[in-house]
């Protein structure tokens, strides 16, 4: 894995001020690539990359890489899985001469074979850039499913890009103007959404997209060429489906595993990740696989229970890393430093610490993250199916008394607590498919946000347009299949990866998604949805395809999901964090926040009138991006 960066110039030329500050974009992505680092230039671009090695350890696959005659340039981030595939089914081997064995050089000969189709017949993550020199054209691409990260800003006539915000900070053209309506979305979601960043200056490429930039003409058009499509075939046999279902999981995570440096797996003791380390074992039996687990120091949010069932019966080599409040405090600061934007994501600290013991064992990790999309296993999914069953036989009369009722009940700060899912289900079973989808998951409603924020951005649309015309866009037949496609490219995109790429690349371990391989997700994107959620069963033909190979308590046992308990932790070892972040100083500071709201929620969380523990770790965490960002702007002393 890698971190690119670069200058495109629009109708203009390449100056050696633009050739400088490519190499501090670069130099500021060295925990990306700490195995070297190489900037390539000429009179129209600049293009610099850091590199990880982990496909050809040997400096032949160093980058950005070249054709022979250098009329093709390639900086590139990523893993292409059937890389291998493709060298035989174009026989590139038998046309070109290759001076590695990476998968990023059979990109660059695909490329020289047939051209940017080449995105029609990839698998994998990547995002890169290809620069056609006898074209004078360049094509930056995201992944299908957004699994690396990419950004640009286009100012005085140059076409920026870069792997992480943090680059465009070294730029003297970077303004820093806060985007004010990134910051009210981040307050609904817990996540900056779509295109949006903190920072005006700054877009976020979408996943299956990509930017066509004419540096002659001096132009640069969007094009999205993949979205993922719901196909379902409702002829399919659900044991047939389910055996063909395990093969192609096996087969995309031998994919995965391909590897020249040492190679790992994240195991929470949830069905996902076992399901990997049994693939992992069903085609290696006798390899030492190393697997590693988040142990969070909280009884009701502890799956170490359910690790220790999987370490048992699959005997990989273990490490547990506990996870402590003082853990939590210790790495506040530094987790936010390679974060580069707010996120109330409460497992971005565990995973930090957990990417920061592997790299001393590994350097890449399969992850689970994906599998929950896929296979339909969130519980809003199942609270989805259940608004459906409640609303026809609950008369309004008595969805109003079940309403009224679950107000009433005291506060739990347990995790997934009744009093929880009562009252957020019968609030959201009232309203519309996408809304209800929001409403389950949010974390301020829009009328708090705005007294949340001084100055209330009226001209903002609701954040629930993000999900509502996405789901009246999509002409899926199944009301199910436009949520799992919200899912994917916003909670997916802007918040899962966020977390895994940066805090995983903090520590120059690369993560690697096997069920967000497109064979598996076009392969489940067919099935019928009745097949994936049945009933109110949730993953149910996974658990179908995989049941023959997993313990009976990871078979039967419900999703849980990696989380920080910061509610039960603000009441007790992090409380401290009141004196020393939430003072009306600090609030205010930033310009936003009300300082009263703020005090408002802490003080109806120390009360139990509500669990604000979700909202005030969002506060927390976008005081601390501000002061690291904006105001102090030491975000490189947090950096190794």
């Amino acid at each position: 894995m890698c971190g690119i960066a670069g200058v495109l110039t629009l109708n203009s030329s390449v100056t050696p001020e633009d050739i400088v500050q490519v190499h501090r974009m670069t130099d500021i992505l060295r925990h990306r690539g700490p195995d070297s680092r190489h900037v390539l230039h000429d009179d129209r671009c600049a293009l610099g990359n850091t590199r990880l090695k982990i496909i050809d350890l040997s400096s032949n696959a160093d980058l950005p890489m070249t054709n022979d005659d250098r009329s093709v340039w390639l900086t590139y981030n990523g893993e292409i899985t059937n890389y291998k595939e493709l060298i035989h089914k174009f026989s590139l081997d038998k046309k070109y001469r290759f001076r590695s064995t990476s998968d990023a050089e059979v990109l660059l000969r695909l490329y020289e074979e047939i051209g940017i189709s080449l995105l029609d017949h990839v698998s994998g993550m990547f995002a890169f850039c290809l620069y056609d020199v006898r074209k004078a054209k360049a094509y930056v691409v995201r992944d299908f499913f957004g699994l690396r990260p990419l950004f640009f800003m286009a100012k005085e006539n140059r076409f920026y890009f870069a792997s992480e915000i943090k680059s465009f900070l070294q730029l003297p053209a970077f303004r820093g103007e806060l985007n004010h309506e990134a910051i009210y979305h981040f307050f609904s979601l817990a996540y900056i959404p779509g295109s949006l960043t903190p920072f005006k200056d700054v877009t976020e490429v979408r996943s299956g997209q990509l930017y066509e930039v004419d540096l002659k003409a001096g132009t640069f058009q969007e094009r999205e060429y993949y979205r993922v499509r719901y196909l379902p075939n409702d002829s399919l046999d659900e044991r047939d489906t389910a055996l063909r279902l395990h093969g192609v999981l096996l087969d995309a995570v031998r994919r995965n595993l391909i590897s020249d440096a040492p190679l790992g797996l994240t195991l929470s003791g949830g069905f996902d990740t076992s399901s990997l380390l049994a693939l992992t074992k069903e085609l290696y039996p006798e390899r030492e696989v190393h697997t590693f687990s988040i142990k969070i120091n909280e009884p009701s949010f502890d799956e170490s229970r359910y690790q220790k069932i999987v370490v048992d019966y699959f005997k990989p080599v273990h490490h547990e890393i506990v996870v402590n409040p003082q853990d939590v405090a210790d790495n506040l600061l530094r987790h936010m430093a390679y974060l580069d934007e707010p996120t109330g994501d409460g497992a971005a600290i565990p995973s930090f610490l957990l990417s920061r013991e592997a790299k001393k064992t590994v350097s890449v990790l399969l992850s689970g993250e994906g599998g929950d999309e896929v296979f339909n296993a969130y519980e809003t999914h199942g609270a989805y199916k259940m608004r459906r069953l409640y609303r026809r036989y609950a008369p309004p009369f008595l969805r109003r008394l079940l309403r009224e009722g679950a107000r009433r009940l005291p506060t739990s700060y347990n995790k997934l607590s009744l009093d929880f899912i009562l009252k957020r289900f019968t609030e959201g079973a009232e309203k519309s498919v996408p809304e209800s989808h929001l409403f389950w998951r949010h974390v301020l409603t829009d009328d708090e946000k705005r007294r949340l924020l001084r100055r209330p951005p009226d001209d903002f649309r609701e954040t629930v347009h993000y999900f509502s015309d996405m789901f009246d866009e999509l002409d899926f037949a199944d009301e199910l299949n436009r949520i799992s496609a919200i899912d994917m490219k916003y909670y997916f995109v802007d918040d899962l990866m966020v977390k895994n790429d940066r805090t995983f690349m903090a520590h120059s371990v690369e993560a690697r998604f096997p069920y967000m391989d497109r064979s598996v997700v076009e392969f489940v994107s067919r099935i019928p949805p009745e097949m994936r959620l049945k009933g109110l069963r949730r993953r149910h033909i996974q658990k179908e395809a995989m049941k023959p190979y997993l313990p009976k308590e990871i078979y039967r046992r419900t999703n849980m999901g990696l989380e920080m308990p910061h509610s039960i932790w603000f009441m007790k070892s992090l409380k401290d964090f009141y004196g020393k972040y939430f003072t009306r100083e600090n609030v205010g500071r930033s310009g936003l926040l009300d300082p009263a709201m703020v005090e408002g929620l802490w003080q109806d969380h120390f009360s139990r009138k509500r669990d604000n523990g979700r909202a005030l770790w969002c506060v927390l965490n976008f005081m601390i991006w501000f002061d690291m960002f904006v105001w102090k702007k030491d975000y490189k002393n947090y950096l190794a």
